[in-house]
């Protein structure tokens, strides 16, 4: 589990491919301070396993699954990457819950800045759209955003000069590609008031007859 708080960027130092996986290494030193094989460090949002690391690196493996699903596949030596360890016991909850498990890539489609703000407008698979709302929560390279506007197929951010200045999301171009993880409660809820395997699937659960059954409606 992870907050959106991203710690610090760091590089992609080599890239070894498969033909559906990659192999991993990248440059760092804040997230690294006390790693272990086996720990999972986010990677623009994405959590995957330390599978060895050296004082200034650590390498991960990227199986087919995350190679199809998130920008890993799309990196290169030299890209930078918001770096972000697990959430441990006792934390402050600054961002939100993440993850670290990619719904979907999502698409830059424009940069707009209001006063000391950046305004982010990302185009997402229409599918998602239902698990967005105003002011809700979303994660975009894994950093912690709140929606400030969305429609059928794309969504706003606004950034902060900090999170601007700290995250990987102020080297971004038009039409460059981020990973987009939806909020989890709102999945998790979504998906129970749409389907009950008690009274068949795809069934509305919570509808006028629930709603006026407990007491919502007269």
């Amino acid at each position: 589990m992870f907050t959106g708080l991203v710690e610090e960027l760091g590089k992609v130092r080599s890239v070894s491919k498969g033909v559906h996986s990659i192999r991993l290494t990248l440059t760092a030193t804040k997230v690294i301070e006390d790693v272990k094989i086996g720990d999972s460090i986010a990677v623009d949002g994405t959590c995957l396993t330390v599978v060895d690391f050296s004082p200034n690196s650590f390498t991960a493996d990227i199986m087919p699954e995350t190679f199809d699903r998130t920008t890993l596949s799309l990196k290169k030596p030299g890209d930078a990457v918001n770096l972000e360890r697990t959430l441990r016991l006792g934390d402050r909850l600054g961002g939100h819950i993440v993850s670290g498990h990619i719904d979907a890539v999502g698409e830059l489609i424009s940069v707009r800045t209001r006063d000391n703000a950046n305004i982010l407008r990302i185009r997402l698979p229409e599918y998602l759209t239902p698990l967005l709302i105003q002011q809700g929560s979303v994660a975009v390279d894994g950093v912690s955003l709140t929606i400030v506007d969305c429609q059928e197929n794309w969504f706003e951010v606004s950034l902060i000069p900090h999170t601007w200045g700290v995250t990987v999301l102020s080297h971004k171009q038009v039409g460059d590609k981020v990973n987009i993880e939806t909020d989890v409660l709102g999945k998790y809820i979504h998906r129970l008031a749409k389907s009950d395997p008690r009274i068949g699937k795809n069934k509305t659960v919570i509808g006028e007859e629930f709603l006026a059954k407990h007491g919502f409606l007269d």
